[in-house]
């Protein structure tokens, strides 16, 4: 450890002013008394030295203290009092577990206490867990006599106001934070100044399916939206594929590498936010040098502590809050776990539900939930029928609006549990559909005769997904039908008039029960194809048309249909889908359409005839029989 240049003039004049202050280590660790709660400073911002200094002084003196408890949020880098040789000496506790604390805690070794985020400051000041002493790391005092926190605000704000004893470690490389962050010299007990390199946070780097995830949720982002994103590659991934949008706020929990390169792009200028305007707020930075370095003394950033950043009814203020965060498990019904596999404590309640319930409150929000499709190199689905037992129920049922797999997105708020478990089914992964519809079934959670296709045939041809615009103007989404589509086109085939259902079916029947939406929603896409016209925004989609075609394998042609709302009609949408139908039948190598239209029905008649095609018509009561050969 090398000691700050003494060069630097107001560190030499707050030692001259306060030489008590700048004592020895030895004085200030013999303020540590057994059974002390001692706190450690979060993160990337923990005090290295103090640490290590404070277990050797312990080695050199191991009957100064023991049974000390050690308080922190989240450990990273190196923790000596976990080591055997200190045992007697400390016991951590942890309010959030990480990689290092991990296996002593599931041993048995360490303490965990499940507690939101946003409420442990309250537990600090009520001194219902008293601080005796504080381990935090600064920046360099100015030449007023205050330090910032720099990057670990956090919780790190209240145990600095109400730890009884205060050890900072002043260091040339924090940042000068702005917001909630500087501590004055007069406010705590020993500056001991030592600078060492901040510990950095490299996530795994971003890989195919966390590329495809990114891309689904920045679909669902709009411009103008506050964001929360949590840590690891998928977050880092969902970042990247914001760049294309506009004046994005944050209000976060944590400052990562990614929000702050969307900072320097301009994607991220805070205009739209209706509190905290042109700020980015968060409670803690985990990244790189290159981060640290651009956030000092940036005054578009601050940080805060998370009784403000956490606190829901504060997220709640930001109209289109949207809260994405991570799980490691989600069952059937949309209740999902991010804190523990079955019994095994794997990380903590955090402020995850914080965010995700502010983001349900606030007016126009979103909370998404992110998850890759399996587990355990593809062995495990995320994507259960019930959680694992033991498993910490991190957020409720009410608490999820959208979940997205590498599979796609499934939206849940207010949906029914069939709805939800047909939802969910529809984006895990292939090989696990079979065993969650079999089990779903089993729970009575949907359908007792809900139809499959296994295998690729009946896997959703997200490729075909396209954007159109008809004649008339009107902006529409073309793309397959999936299995948990039934209720939309109940929807949908509710919506039609009468003439309209006899004119598409050619039948009086008018119901639409669930036995015959299934033969619209399970196909088989190698053999037929139904494409629907969709408007409105991913979860809310409205369909406003339909057209599908069967394949006759033995003449290389398919019967087609189309059906279009009452309400719709004559604004381009039924050329706009036989248009696609055409494309997506010459892809397959397919020679033409066949379909019979009643006489009556002029208007899709005409259609059929400015499609280009060259038609064959065959009369035969009351009904034309076409084959429409494509050109």
């Amino acid at each position: 450890m090398v000691r700050i240049n003494t060069d630097d003039r107001n560190l030499r004049r707050w030692e001259s002013e306060y030489p008590e202050k700048f004592s020895s280590l030895e004085e200030a660790f013999s303020h540590i008394h057994r059974g002390d709660r001692i706190f450690v400073g979060t993160g990337c911002g923990k005090p290295q030295y103090l640490v290590s200094e404070m277990v050797r002084y312990v080695e050199a003196h191991p009957k100064a203290f023991f049974d000390a408890e050690v308080l922190d949020l989240w450990t990273l880098g190196v923790s000596p009092y976990l080591s055997d040789d200190v045992k007697r000496n400390f016991r951590i506790n942890s309010f959030f577990i990480s990689d290092p604390t991990r296996k002593a805690v599931n041993e048995g070794l360490a303490d965990y206490t499940a507690i939101f985020l946003s409420q442990v400051p309250d537990l600090f000041y009520r001194r219902v867990v008293p601080i005796d002493v504080a381990l935090v790391q600064t920046s360099l005092p100015d030449h007023h006599g205050y330090m910032s926190l720099g990057i670990s605000v956090d919780i790190v704000r209240a145990a600095v106001d109400s730890a009884g004893v205060v050890i900072c470690q002043p260091n040339v490389n924090m940042p000068r934070t702005h917001g909630d962050t500087f501590v004055h010299i007069d406010d705590v007990s020993f500056i001991l100044p030592c600078d060492e390199p901040l510990l950095e946070y490299n996530t795994e780097v971003v890989d195919d399916i966390a590329q495809r995830i990114g891309k689904y949720v920045s679909n669902l982002i709009e411009d103008g939206a506050t964001i929360q994103v949590g840590y690891g590659k998928i977050p880092n991934a969902i970042l990247a594929n914001l760049k294309d949008k506009r004046h994005l706020g944050v209000h976060t929990e944590l400052l990562s590498d990614g929000v702050v390169d969307l900072m320097k792009l301009g994607v991220i200028d805070n205009h739209k936010k209706e509190i905290d305007r042109h700020k980015t707020v968060a409670s803690f930075c985990m990244g790189k040098r290159s981060t640290y370095e651009h956030i000092s003394d940036h005054p578009g950033i601050e940080f805060r502590p998370v009784q403000y950043t956490n606190n829901p009814m504060i997220i709640a203020r930001n109209p289109k809050m949207t809260a994405i965060n991570s799980a490691l498990q989600i069952d059937l019904t949309g209740q999902a776990t991010a804190e523990s596999i079955g019994k095994t404590f794997y990380s903590g309640i955090g402020g995850q539900a914080d965010f995700m319930r502010g983001a349900v409150l606030a007016p126009h929000g979103k909370s998404i939930l992110v998850l890759q499709s399996t587990a355990q190199n593809g062995e495990v689905s995320r994507i259960v029928p019930m959680l694992t037992e033991g498993s910490g129920v991190s957020l409720v049922r009410g608490d999820v609006h959208y979940v997205v797999t590498e599979y796609g997105i499934a939206y849940l708020h207010g949906k029914n549990t069939r709805e939800r478990a047909m939802e969910l089914i529809s984006i895990a992964h292939p090989k696990f559909k079979p065993w969650l519809l079999r089990e779903a079934k089993a729970l009575n959670l949907i359908y007792k005769d809900q139809a499959y296709i296994p295998g690729e045939r009946g896997q959703y041809p997200e490729e075909l997904e396209t954007y159109r615009t008809t004649k008339k103007g009107l902006e529409i989404m073309l793309r397959p039908v999936r299995i948990s589509d039934e209720p939309l086109l109940k929807d949908f085939f509710y919506s039609l008039s009468d003439q309209s259902i006899y004119r598409r079916f050619i039948s009086v029947r008018k119901d639409m029960p669930h036995e015959r939406l299934q033969e619209f929603v399970v196909i088989d896409y190698t053999r037929e194809m139904v494409i629907l016209a969709v408007i409105g925004e991913e979860g809310k989609q409205t369909v406003i048309g339909v057209g599908q075609y069967g394949i006759d394998e033995q003449t290389h042609t398919a019967e087609v249909g189309l059906v279009v709302r009452d309400d719709y009609q004559n604004r381009g949408i039924g050329s706009t889908l036989l248009d696609y139908l055409t494309y997506l039948a010459k892809r397959a190598g397919l020679h033409g359409f066949s379909a019979e239209v009643l006489v009556e029905n002029q208007p899709m008649l005409h259609l059929f005839e400015k499609g280009g095609f060259t038609i064959e018509k065959h009369r035969e009561a009351g009904v034309y029989e076409l084959r429409m050969l494509f050109s």
